[in-house]
């Protein structure tokens, strides 16, 4: 999987970029500020529908504009597919395949799969569990897309509990209150177990690539394992070498049900939903305890690194390679992990790095370099992109 065209407008400091790609290792160099970063953002906002620098889309579009636009054709298999993104400030945002309208911006997901590393990853060591949450969701969805709508729905439906909780337990519960609360608990479990089921085969199958990674990486390191947290949970169901079973979707739903019944009279006291998967945690382990707070500089980066490796690993092993993509990650980075991150990017399909000087990269990577710069005035400013020969990138 390559991407082989990329085209952006008024996405960040982009008013406009038309670029074509090529399998192999390709360098975006320039100053910091200059917009580097922003074309790996947007390349993996098509194949995430997220963003790894901020949660809101209103900062992705450009200062003054009232769209951003963001299109790629990539490559899959000999297989070209269009894929083209508009987000729209105050309106929903709209995507097309092949320049025809789909239903709905989920409905691209799939076709472009990345792995990003950046350094903002040490947050899913040191940061809070939401940043491993969503970790493990977006990989999850790049396995099995469909999950970004049963993703939407357990949203949609706590959202909507968790309003009628804060009300109930304002006012005298009535029984109406107590039955309305039954069948939203019942919307919650169905969702929330898939949800679960897909989680916990996650951490499965990516345990044993996480391990391994890790040894790689800092081998003189205790060893490192992950798991799934969850305070309601039975601790088989949680346990990361048991296999996936046909019946786990059933066994969760009744389990959540219970649970929710059980912590009823909590949650109407306090007004918010105290059970299900937005509480949980992927649980990162070293020599047996938390990585978090006792986890050195070194064995943090490590751990990060590792993670983004085994996600790597595991996409690969589905038959589509992803696209790499190093967000400015070899500065930050001493001469083993830079060794092993590029002995994994010197192997992958494309390779988007970025990089404020050339020595930043290792010279086994061979990356073809495009310069970046940007002309206007420091609160408008505008990225542009030239080969590193001087030569204008159409």
């Amino acid at each position: 999987m390559f991407v082989r065209a990329l085209s952006l407008r008024d996405f960040r400091s982009w008013e406009q970029l038309d670029v074509e790609l090529s399998p192999g290792r390709t360098v975006l160099l320039g100053a910091n500020g200059n917009g580097k970063t922003n074309v790996l953002e947007a390349v993996g906002y098509l194949s995430t529908l997220a963003s790894h620098r901020v949660a809101a889309d209103a900062p992705l579009i450009r200062t003054g504009a009232e769209r951003a636009r963001i299109g790629a054709a990539v490559v899959n298999a000999g297989r070209e597919l269009r894929i083209d993104l508009e987000l729209n400030q105050g309106a929903a945002n709209r995507a097309q395949i092949n320049r025809s309208p789909a239903r709905r911006p989920r409905e691209i997901l799939g076709i472009l799969h990345t792995v990003l590393f950046a350094p903002e990853d040490l947050a899913l060591v040191r940061g809070d569990p939401g940043e491993r949450r969503r970790f493990l969701d977006e990989l999850a969805t790049a396995r099995l897309p469909r999950l970004a709508a049963v993703r939407a729905d357990y949203d949609r439906v706590l959202r909507q509990r968790s309003a009628l909780l804060k009300t109930a337990g304002r006012q005298v519960r009535s029984r109406a209150d107590l039955s309305t609360l039954d069948v939203w608990d019942g919307h919650l479990a169905a969702h929330a177990s898939v949800l679960l089921e897909h989680r916990l085969r996650l951490v499965h199958d990516l345990a044993p690539h996480l391990a391994a990674s890790y040894r790689v990486l800092a081998p003189e390191s205790r060893p490192a394992a992950i798991g799934y947290r969850s305070g309601y949970l039975p601790p088989e169901l949680l346990d990361p070498a048991r296999p996936p079973a046909g019946t786990d979707r059933e066994e969760l739903e009744a389990v959540l049900l219970r649970e929710l019944a059980a912590a009823r009279t909590r949650e109407l006291e306090r007004g918010v939903c105290l059970v299900g998967p937005h509480r949980d945690d992927l649980e990162l382990l070293l020599g047996g305890g938390p990585a978090k707070g006792f986890a050195s500089h070194g064995e943090s980066w490590s751990f990060a690194l590792a993670l983004r490796l085994a996600a790597f690993e595991l996409l690969r092993g589905s038959g589509a390679e992803p696209v790499l993509l190093l967000d400015d990650v070899f500065a930050e980075l001493d001469r083993r992990r830079r060794t092993a991150l590029a002995a994994v990017a010197a192997g992958a399909e494309q390779v988007l790095i970025t990089a404020a000087v050339p020595e930043d990269v290792p010279a086994e990577l061979d990356a073809t370099p495009l310069r970046v710069h940007t002309t206007g005035d420091p609160d408008s400013r505008v990225s542009l992109l030239t080969a590193d020969a001087g030569a204008a990138v159409e």
